[in-house]
């Protein structure tokens, strides 16, 4: 395996975190655990190429792919940017370029990557029973069931809905509109962009794909949220061995005591765990291998050392660690929301062992 990353990586990287240090600030953010999706900001990443970069040419892309994408993920986590890189990109667009009938992709894929229309997947934790069951009918599929904290759910147009078949699990596309889907925004612990989606009776004959789409799609966006993840924990480290610094007590900085010094080295030590578990899994799934034990192992580490930095970050910063109007607590939440969204450190485990016991 190769993690030297490519020019590609570095220059929508570095594009990017400028973009987004530049429009994306407290003041423009709002109060934590509100809004959860920048319109314009979006629109922005979408006129400079970076939404439709890292997708194939089929889509209008820019022919990259899963490695490209992590490298703009870890971007939008250190900026805790209110856009839908993950569900929309990483996941939803992707998969309908990769698996979708030209019609699907000229539908939904093109505005998607555009900036124009946020597509989502409504998938459940790692180790849950699918959400959703499809039964054949006169014109095609009825589908029922529902998914609770779909992200971006609330601001989505179109769902990518696995459901149980008597074939196993099939993904479909569903439109917002269509009759028989109720969308409630739901608000989570960093931004109000989740959704319960409710399905009563769906009928459809939009397929997505042949088998394996859903574990297609969870593999990615499994990965993605460990992208995002490393960028919010790698930002959140840097804040608080600046504050160590700056920050005086009994006439030294606090970073000097041990203690401190300690703390801030375990956290170090958890990212640069993020990190690699993360590219691992990510080339491998690039590259066409099986990653089903990479992918859970990184997953395990962005929500066990994501808790673990977040609230080393909130100690050290002492009472201003606590004030949710503070810019760290942005951080906190953020890690929060990515320890848990398609399963902790425990469903992570368990799915490692479930490998394992099936292993050849």
């Amino acid at each position: 395996m190769d993690f030297s990353l490519t020019e590609a990586q570095h220059d929508l990287a570095e594009l990017t975190r400028r973009i987004l240090s530049d429009r994306v600030t407290p003041e423009s953010l709002g109060p934590c655990g509100e809004g959860g999706f920048d319109a314009d900001l979006w629109s922005g990443l979408a006129k400079a190429g970076i939404v439709d970069a890292a997708l194939p040419a089929s889509v209008g892309g820019g022919g990259f792919g899963l490695l490209e994408q992590c490298s703009v993920l870890i971007e939008v986590g250190r900026a805790v940017a209110p856009v839908p890189y993950l569900p929309c990109v990483t996941m939803a667009a992707a998969a309908v370029a990769e698996f979708g009938t030209p019609d699907q992709v000229e539908r939904w894929a093109v505005p998607a990557v555009r900036g124009e229309l946020v597509l989502t997947a409504a998938l459940a934790d790692a180790g849950a029973p699918c959400g959703f069951a499809a039964e054949r009918s006169d014109t095609g599929w009825r589908i029922s069931g529902a998914q609770t904290a779909v992200l971006s759910g609330a601001f989505a147009g179109a769902f990518l809905i696995p459901a149980s078949t008597e074939d196993g699990v099939a993904v479909f596309l569903i439109d917002r509109e269509q009759t028989g889907v109720t969308v409630s925004t739901q608000q989570a612990v960093d931004h109000a962009d989740a959704a319960l989606v409710e399905f009563d009776g769906v009928e459809t004959s939009s397929m997505l794909g042949g088998p394996g789409v859903d574990e297609w799609l969870r593999l990615r966006g499994t990965v993605g949220l460990c992208a995002q993840q490393l960028g919010v924990l790698e930002r959140a480290l840097e804040l608080t061995a600046e504050y160590a610094r700056e920050r005086e007590q009994f006439g030294h900085p606090i970073g000097a005591f041990q203690a401190v010094r300690q703390r801030l080295a375990d956290a170090y030590i958890d990212v640069e765990a993020v990190r690699l578990t993360l590219w691992q899994a990510a080339w491998r799934l690039a590259e066409g291998h099986p990653a089903g034990e990479e992918t859970a192992c990184a997953k395990f580490w962005a929500a066990e050392a994501g808790h673990r930095v977040s609230h080393t970050a909130v100690h050290i910063h002492g009472g201003v660690g606590i004030d949710v109007e503070h810019p760290l607590h942005r951080y906190f939440a953020a890690a929060g929301r990515l320890e848990f969204a398609l399963g902790g450190a425990t469903a992570q485990l368990r799915t490692l062992g479930e490998l394992q016991r099936h292993a050849p």
